[in-house]
């Protein structure tokens, strides 16, 4: 896989101090959420790296990375605008 961009990116805010962070692609939704995701990393954390590493593995589409993103985002509180 050539980690393709996102049709539409997911920006997120790890915390009130930090900028916001605008992920476009797989590889920078996995590292975000390895590396930087605030909080407690429950169902919804687990279904967006699964969902990274299916799409890596072309076993799903990459609109299935970004929708798990997006909701593991939003139940951390840290989704921007969406």
């Amino acid at each position: 896989m050539q980690n393709p961009k996102f049709i539409q990116p997911v920006t997120v805010r790890a915390s009130t101090q930090d900028p916001e962070t605008v992920i476009t692609d797989v590889y920078e939704c996995s590292s975000f959420l390895l590396r930087k995701r605030p909080g407690k990393r429950g169902p919804s954390h687990r279904a967006a790296l699964q969902a990274c590493h299916d799409a890596s593995a072309d076993k799903k589409p990459i609109s299935s990375v970004r929708r798990a993103f997006a909701l593991a985002a939003r139940e951390a509180g840290i989704l921007v605008g969406q």
